[in-house]
């Protein structure tokens, strides 16, 4: 078993919709140090594929995305300033 990510900061960016949880997501990476770890949780069903995307574009690392009970969980490590 894995062990669990150390989350620096959480986004509850759940009952937005896209691309609000992505813009969000932008500013809050923006205030945690490199190699610090945002959970973006969300509700939009849009989200996985949204975040998989700004990931690969911004740099940032997806460490892991998961869904339970119809809530979204990303865990972004910052790659890049």
């Amino acid at each position: 078993m894995a062990d669990p990510v150390k989350v620096d900061k959480v986004l509850d960016a759940k009952g937005l919709l896209c691309p609000m949880p992505v813009i969000k997501a932008r500013k809050a990476i923006k205030e945690i140090a490199l190699g610090q770890v945002l959970e973006v949780q969300a509700t939009d069903k849009g989200a996985m594929k949204d975040f998989e995307a700004w990931s690969r574009q911004t740099g940032n690392e997806l460490l892991d995305s998961s869904e339970a009970g119809g809530v979204y969980t990303f865990h972004i490590r910052k790659a890049k300033e």
